[in-house]
């Protein structure tokens, strides 16, 4: 076979890109974690309203839930706070287990490295699948959030107050939301391009999590310790909390783009990796 008629067997990589994304999207656990998602917004949105929790705080952790009451808006920040922590984390995790260690566990993998599919065409299938997984599971925090702020929790006409006592419009707090989702995305790509680079080493999705998710969490450790404040820079984790800057007035962009870069470092060394690794495996 010549190397025109090889290339014409090869599907389009937008149809093998979007057979990925129904396929992920299918999977039962996936749903479930969405729906899981779905319900951080809404759980705190109703507890908020129920309590009637006062007002205020300094925009970490549980102040930033206080500030939520009678302040909708902050609601979809808030949440997207909370489930950047765990959930989200989680979500992309999976996805990027099932892509590559899920396949070589059920035997599905050699098959495709076998198909005249091509090693690279293959990593940015699997890596569309982590995308979308991704992307998806930020918007269902933000709109849930935003849904639930205005319907659930209220506000002041519409407006956002921020943590520094100034308002903000409709428009321009849809703007702080839109930038704290593209923001949260940025960290989760990170995640997920790391979790991919695990999963095309090993054939056992629970390896994949559960390096993941350890791994974050020593990160987390490591950042707690005052004798440690040296690392701070190479952990992932460390910029996390930079979300809340957004309910700030003026806009602080230090952290937000400090964090958006060691995000892309972690992303580009997980790609790399997995490229690496699935040009040099054989099944």
């Amino acid at each position: 076979m010549t190397t025109v008629e090889a290339a014409r067997t090869r599907a389009p990589l937008g149809r093998l890109a979007a057979a990925e994304v129904r396929w992920v999207l299918r999977r039962p656990r996936t749903l479930v974690l969405l729906a899981l998602l779905a319900s951080v917004p809404v759980a705190v949105g109703v507890g908020i309203a129920l309590t009637g929790g006062p007002g205020g705080g300094d925009g970490d952790g549980p102040g930033l839930v206080a500030a939520v009451a009678g302040n909708g808006l902050v609601l979809p920040i808030a949440a997207l706070g909370l489930a950047l922590t765990l959930l989200l984390p989680l979500t992309v995790a999976t996805a990027a287990a099932d892509a590559l260690a899920g396949e070589a566990q059920h035997g599905t993998l050699r098959g495709l490295l076998l198909a005249p599919v091509g090693r690279g065409r293959l990593v940015v299938m699997k890596a569309v699948g982590v995308v979308a997984v991704t992307v998806l599971a930020v918007l269902v925090v933000a709109v849930a959030g935003v849904i639930t702020g205005l319907v659930v929790v209220g506000g002041p006409d519409g407006t956002l107050i921020t943590l520094s006592g100034t308002a903000l419009g409709l428009w321009e707090a849809m703007g702080r939301v839109a930038l704290v989702a593209a923001w949260t995305i940025v960290q989760l790509l990170a995640v997920g391009a790391v979790a991919l680079a695990i999963s095309a080493f090993t054939e056992h999705p629970l390896v994949v999590l559960a390096a993941v998710l350890g791994g974050l969490i020593v990160f987390g450790v490591l950042a707690a310790v005052p004798s440690l404040e040296w690392l701070q820079p190479l952990l992932l984790t460390s910029g996390w909390g930079a979300g809340t800057d957004a309910l700030r007035d003026p806009l602080p962009l230090d952290d937000l783009a400090s964090s958006t870069a060691r995000a892309l470092v972690y992303l580009v060394v997980g790609v790399a990796l997995t490229v690496w690794r699935m040009r040099h495996r054989d099944g």
